[in-house]
């Protein structure tokens, strides 16, 4: 957070010196702030919050215009380092932050972690199959008797699960072999699933849980799955950093994180 404001204050000071070497604006309409787009590329499981964000933020900063880009993870890492335009990247998961850090498109001054999430077991209305923990979904999953949705392998929910198929010893391969496997390419598509009984179960996060009105019958384990840590950063190239820096600040502050956990995440930066 240190380094965050180290960042935003630097620009800051760069852009009040050119400032006053620029010539005098002449005021029309009583506001002189330039109007500004900034693209946010951010992990599917935070479509329902940033976007309730974004309305807070228009008393803010209203000459910002927040675009958003959501999807998996994995997609969005893939999109930047393809030269897609993005100012600001917020991740599900560490690992794809860290493959564009290693790739320099990161402003590293400016990474920080933003949220903890928990990986869930839910199930459709009713529950029909009357599922209750994880440890009788490896039971049953080994016996072939029901279908789970889960994230494909590139994306961090996906990636969550396969530990928590490493952890009870069971066998991805097979699994999906026996056809008691179904994926999704983010984990919306996974909820979707399960709200739409398509599967007995998924294995999603619980902000998704909660959004979607499914019912947990269980919680992974750090143990189980590892911490669900989302890390944000501005991107090396991105075209107004300045900005970018500065609706990352709000998001780590008091009025966000308070939406975040609304809806079960939890604000590491208070």
């Amino acid at each position: 957070m240190k380094k965050l404001l180290a960042f935003l204050l630097a620009l800051l000071t760069l852009t009040g010196c050119a400032a006053q070497n620029a010539p005098e604006a002449t005021p029309t309409d009583g506001n002189t702030a330039e109007p500004t787009e900034l693209i946010v590329f951010a992990a599917a499981s935070l479509t329902e919050t940033l976007t309730a964000i974004a309305e807070q933020y228009r008393s803010v900063a209203p000459e910002v215009t927040l675009r958003f880009n959501f999807d998996s993870s994995g997609t969005l890492k893939t999109q930047i380092e393809e030269g897609a335009d993005c100012d600001l990247f917020l991740s599900a998961a560490p690992k794809q932050m860290n493959a564009l850090s290693d790739g320099g498109l990161i402003a590293e001054d400016t990474r920080l972690d933003l949220l903890e999430n928990k990986v869930v077991l839910t199930v459709p209305d009713g529950n029909p199959e009357q599922l209750a923990s994880f440890d009788d979904l490896a039971a049953r999953l080994d016996a072939g008797g029901i279908l789970l949705a889960v994230g494909n392998s590139d994306v961090p929910v996906g990636q969550y699960t396969q530990k928590i198929f490493e952890f009870y010893g069971l066998d991805e391969s097979a699994l999906a072999e026996s056809g008691v496997l179904t994926y999704g390419g983010n984990v919306k598509e996974v909820t979707t699933q399960v709200v739409e009984a398509a599967a007995d179960c998924g294995i999603v996060y619980a902000t998704d849980a909660f959004s979607a009105g499914l019912t947990v019958v269980d919680e992974a384990t750090a143990e189980m799955c590892g911490q669900v840590i989302y890390p944000a950063a501005v991107t090396a190239h991105a075209a107004r950093p300045a900005e970018a820096a500065a609706f990352l600040s709000y998001l780590s502050g008091t009025e966000a994180s308070a939406i975040f956990e609304s809806v079960g995440f939890t604000s590491l930066t208070k």
